[in-house]
């Protein structure tokens, strides 16, 4: 690689790292995920995803207004074939607090399901019933997942499609027993962001072969429409993600989060005569404008 190319490589590297750190500051903050003292337990599974938190978050740490402790966590299911010396190594590497968890979770799935089926959803019960038992073990007070802007979005999608429900993935969680808070530090990053940023670091990618890197159908149709919209219509995947953090109850059709029921002359709501107005739509889809500016920065 030429001087010129090295160094344009390096800049566009430091640019999309700031980007990445900018929106993961900017979850944090909007949902208050780092508090003074957490001691946060990064899930690190060996993909893209969470080599990227834990690098973002040990950025974040040197210069975050609060004091927090990291500590990365990777479950060993004994998948046939899984590469045990990548992770340590690479952890080792880092200087950073670690635990790998062993647990042959890849016999109970393939005892219980059939050749053939999906096997992604009794996989992430087990392993979440582990991760849960891990962070109580290890003191963890939040415990921090890699799920990304598109996740989430999908997530939406699939509930919407195959389960009837309005639903997304959630930036932060209380676990069903109270006893553990689960955050999505990458809530606002864009997947192709995190893929360039991976193969940019280069991290030690370890793939999921525990169904032959299964994917759940359904997801990966979700996954097809929305990469062919992101194509096809610059920008609607951007304004699909600020719709749902502009969600307006009274203009939807749940009387269990908007009591319809009660609702009278004297009522004030919100955007109440929208509802009969054309909608004004805008030029360009919202939050385009982002991109644009991130594009024409990194051409300088």
């Amino acid at each position: 690689m030429s001087h010129s190319a090295e160094a344009k490589a390096k800049y566009n590297l430091n640019k999309l790292q700031k980007r990445l750190r900018r929106f993961t500051g900017q979850a944090i903050a909007d949902f208050n995920m780092i508090e003074e003292g957490d001691r946060i337990m990064v899930c690190l599974s060996g993909g893209k995803d969470s080599y990227t938190l834990l690098d973002i978050l040990q950025n974040l740490q040197r210069s975050a207004p609060v004091n927090f402790e990291l500590f990365a966590i990777n479950l060993d299911q004994k998948q046939p074939g899984f590469p045990e010396h990548i992770l340590p190594e690479y952890l080792e590497s880092l200087g950073i607090e670690y635990k790998i968890v062993e647990e042959d979770t890849y016999s109970i799935v393939k005892d219980k399901i059939p050749e053939g089926k999906t096997t992604c959803s009794l996989c992430s019960r087990l392993r979440r019933g582990i991760l849960y038992r891990t962070a109580k073990e290890m003191g963890a007070t939040k415990i921090a997942l890699g799920h990304h802007r598109d996740d989430m979005i999908e997530t939406m999608f699939l509930n919407m499609f195959y389960g009837g429900k309005l639903k997304g993935m959630p930036a932060k969680l209380l676990s069903d027993d109270g006893q553990h808070m689960v955050i999505r530090p990458l809530a606002y990053c864009k997947e192709k962001d995190i893929v360039k940023y991976a193969e940019a670091r280069e991290f030690p990618i370890i793939p999921c072969n525990l169904c032959g890197s299964q994917e759940n159908l359904q997801r990966k149709h979700i996954k097809a429409m929305l990469n062919e919209w992101d194509k096809t219509h610059p920008g609607r995947v951007e304004t699909i993600f600020t719709s749902m953090q502009n969600v307006v109850p009274s203009h939807l059709a749940d009387p269990s989060i908007f009591n319809f029921a009660e609702l009278n002359k004297d009522s004030h709501i919100d955007e109440g005569d929208i509802a009969l107005d054309k909608p004004d739509v805008p030029a360009l889809p919202v939050g385009l404008e982002i991109d644009e500016q991130d594009v024409n920065v990194i051409q300088l």
